[in-house]
């Protein structure tokens, strides 16, 4: 295999296999960043003297050619070469000459690696934001659309209190409220430059790192050398939990609709296209897209304890293990945005079930309205709850009398903020805003 860090001597077969693994599949996904990255760095070598304009604006042209290739799709690791940037970097080569031989300068793969990382994951993270947004949109119009429509709430997964499909659908779009502030975190964590910091330890160049930063658009450069490449392995840690509250938020919302889909609850339901049937049972209706979510989502979880395993116990500097933390990351980032995107795909499906309390199981849901209304009319909260007590013991309680199927939020009165009749949809929808602000 071509290494550009050849001193001469060749490495085994069988242990270029083992070291190089999945690393020219994976890098694939880094080669327009790598592009993008090496375009700054050349301008800031012609900056401080190590390039001649001429051989600037040669590079540059040649750069343009490769990212066109790579964005039309044309652009390929060849046969022997190791990795994304010997790739581009032969190309330069075999165009220029030794102007190629230039763009090196100054930089180490170690920090090359770092920043191709941090530009793919900014990336990433920003279109992870639009795929967040479009869930808590659909979820929002979910939750006005069926906010007068009771629900039982359940606690100890027995029937407990009024809930409404509006409080529900609402909920999970105020969770990824919280979501988005992670996200948010995560993203200053990327948006640092390690461009400069070399193998870990700086360079004897006069290097302009804050040129770097601005023409790459991050808030600053990582200062401290060592602490660059220190974050190996810790941004990629902080991007799986950020991910990975998502992923608990979207487990969570599977596992109810899978409950909610099963006929003894039969609160919600999908077309037939949506569901699976069985190979014997001609009835079944099988939640099967939100089991996957729900699994896919406990393999995202995973992530970060993985990354943790594999970072602990390593001093500081490069070791190749980091590496191999690609493998572990990048699938995860894949299953992430199919999930979401799955999640807005059912529920624009989704059909609710508006006459759920026609079934006198859920009369008991209203125990609590009907303590809370006795003591409003004077009777004291505990005198009120011993007596709803005896009358469901003696299967006569009955709330004020009325006939609980035909109940509707706006009957009952909840008015406190958070409750089933004050979503408070647009003060979340504001939060949201500025969760979301981050660029």
């Amino acid at each position: 295999m071509a290494t550009l860090w050849n001193k001469g001597t060749s490495a085994s077969e069988a242990v270029e296999k083992f070291t190089v693994g999945a690393d020219r599949e994976l890098d694939l996904r880094l080669a327009k960043f790598d592009v993008i990255g090496s375009k700054a760095h050349i301008r800031m070598l012609e900056s401080i003297g190590l390039l001649e304009k001429q051989e600037l604006e040669a590079l540059l042209k040649e750069l343009d050619s490769i990212l066109s290739d790579i964005e039309q799709g044309k652009f390929r690791l060849e046969e022997g070469v190791e990795d994304i940037h010997s790739q581009v970097e032969l190309l330069l080569t075999g165009k220029l000459g030794d102007i190629g031989k230039k763009i090196h300068s100054g930089r180490s793969r170690n920090d090359q690696v770092m920043l191709d990382l941090k530009l793919y994951l900014r990336d990433y993270l920003l279109q992870l934001k639009g795929r967040v947004l479009k869930l808590f949109s659909r979820l929002q119009t979910l939750s006005e659309e069926y906010r007068d429509v009771l629900l039982p709430g359940y606690t100890h997964a027995q029937i407990a209190m009024p809930s409404s499909f509006g409080l529900w659908f609402g909920a999970y779009a105020e969770a990824l409220v919280d979501n988005m502030y992670m996200l948010g975190a995560v993203y200053r964590v990327v948006n640092r430059n390690p461009l400069g910091s070399s193998a870990g330890y700086g360079n004897s160049f006069p290097l302009d790192r804050e040129m770097t930063t601005r023409l790459l658009e991050f808030d600053s450069p990582v200062y401290n050398s060592i602490t660059a490449q220190m974050g190996r392995g810790q941004t990629e840690r902080c991007v799986a939990s950020g991910i990975g509250a998502v992923a608990l938020t979207l487990n969570k919302l599977a596992s109810d609709c899978c409950m909610y889909m099963c006929p003894n609850f039969g609160f919600i339901s999908f077309p037939d296209s949506l569901t699976t049937g069985s190979s014997i049972m001609p009835h079944k209706k099988n939640p099967d897209v939100w089991e996957i979510m729900r699994g896919e989502c406990n393999m995202i979880l995973s992530c970060e304890s993985r990354i943790d395993m594999m970072c602990s116990n390593m001093a500081h500097g490069y070791h190749r293990d980091y590496q191999l933390l690609k493998e572990v990351l990048f699938p995860e980032l894949e299953r992430m945005d199919e999930c979401l995107d799955m999640a807005v795909y059912m529920l624009e499906n989704i059909k609710v079930n508006t006459h759920i309390l026609k079934d006198d199981k859920y009369k008991y849901m209203f125990t609590v309205e009907e303590v809370n209304r006795r003591t409003l009319d004077g009777t004291p909260f505990r005198e009120a709850y011993k007596q709803v007590g005896i009358e469901v013991n003696e299967g006569r309680f009955n709330y004020a009398g009325k006939d609980i199927s035909e109940l509707k939020v706006s009957d009952l009165g909840h008015t406190h903020i958070g409750s089933i009749g004050n979503l408070c949809t647009k003060q979340v929808k504001e939060l949201m805003d500025k969760a979301s602000e981050w660029k």
